[in-house]
């Protein structure tokens, strides 16, 4: 059967999405048509509205709707400590964690010569322009264990020792709950190098 042109462009459209391959677009096209249009109706009215009201926290760089996302703004956060992360996806996760209190900074990315993306696409230029105007004690560096991540953790250590700022790495090993004989290789190499006292 061939697909209404609408419909094959509602389908590569939704290719978009992380992970979404051909069948699995073409599964929520149908869905949305042929059991929910009023969810689609809702969807495209909240992309919509999303896409033209959402941007960019002046401080952290978050995605937030006002000018200063709700994590600036508020004053019980403790403001001589900043961690770096990669995405606003890993400012949400760090916030689930319940276990920090401080600001952040969001880099949309990390560096990767060989993509062109250097220290000033990822906003380098402006953590350094913070650092130096804000009273900043302790950066914690929370990009992920990849070599693209490593190396962004990697230049800003040495940029924020420049400054004369103190810098730490979270920690990385075997997840909570596991055993040892499924861990990777890695996992546990960074697990013994971060060992802690017992």
């Amino acid at each position: 059967m061939a697909l209404s042109p609408l419909i094959r462009r509602l389908i590569e459209d939704l290719r978009c999405l992380p992970g979404v391959g051909p069948k699995s677009a073409q599964r929520m096209a149908f869905q949305l048509l042929e059991r929910d249009r009023n969810g689609a109706r809702r969807l495209a009215d909240t992309l919509l509205q999303s896409a033209e009201k959402i941007g960019h926290c002046t401080q952290c760089r978050t995605l937030c709707e006002t000018e200063l996302c709700t994590i600036c703004c508020d004053q019980r956060r403790d403001s001589r400590l900043i961690c770096v992360v990669e995405t606003p996806a890993d400012v949400v996760a760090l916030e689930q964690s319940s276990g920090y209190r401080g600001r952040y900074f969001v880099l949309m990315g990390h560096l990767s010569p060989l993509d062109g993306i250097g220290p000033n696409d990822i906003g380098l230029d402006l953590l350094a322009e913070q650092l130096k105007s804000d009273e900043v004690n302790e950066v914690i560096l929370a990009t992920n264990p990849t070599v693209e991540g490593e190396a962004t953790a990697h230049f800003i250590h040495d940029m924020v020792q420049r400054l004369g700022i103190t810098s730490s790495r979270i920690a990385f090993g075997v997840p909570l709950g596991s055993e040892l004989e499924y861990t990777d290789s890695e996992t546990l190499s960074r697990a013994l190098q971060g060992r802690q006292p017992f």
